[in-house]
């Protein structure tokens, strides 16, 4: 659409990024992560691993991921293994499967969408504080019901015929 006054909208500068690898309890919607600036590897996913491990829970552990190449490699399931984690890839193409995927659709929407943020430093600040409020501010925010089960309706009742 055209207009006679030219509008300039303001848009983030630059080729910087922030990562976030997390993990979220299905149970308490505790949310632990491991961010960098560089990129997501195996190294993260192994920083990821030991963070919950080091929690310390007495039931067994069963984290489900998708199929990016540096979670299947041999030192992401070696260290698995011996911290006694259990690891659940999903098939392809089925994000919804994934409870974390809700939480980044809600991040993405609360903090990205039509927002200008000056600088990077504000644009990490919004990510990590919006991530620091999932389990307390934003608790009951974003979904929690699970879509991994479909959503049946009671068939409706056959129509009696009367003699």
């Amino acid at each position: 659409m055209w207009c006679f006054e030219r509008l300039f909208v303001k848009s983030g500068a630059g080729r910087q990024r922030f990562n976030v690898l997390g993990a979220l309890n299905a149970v308490t919607h505790e949310l632990i992560t491991v961010t960098n600036d560089s990129y997501i590897n195996a190294q993260s996913v192994c920083e990821l691993l030991h963070k919950i491990a080091a929690l310390g829970l007495t039931i067994p552990i069963s984290l489900v991921l998708d199929n990016a190449r540096y979670q299947k490699c041999a030192l992401v399931f070696d260290l698995a293994q011996s911290l006694n984690i259990e690891l659940l890839y999903l098939t392809t193409y089925s994000p919804n499967l994934n409870l974390i995927e809700r939480l980044w659709k809600f991040v993405k929407k609360k903090c990205l969408y039509s927002v200008y943020y000056p600088d990077f430093s504000s644009f990490k600040f919004a990510i990590s504080s919006c991530l620091a409020q999932s389990h307390t501010t934003h608790k009951l925010v974003y979904p929690q019901r699970n879509t991994a089960e479909p959503q049946l309706k009671p068939a409706p009742k056959p129509a009696i015929a009367i003699k």
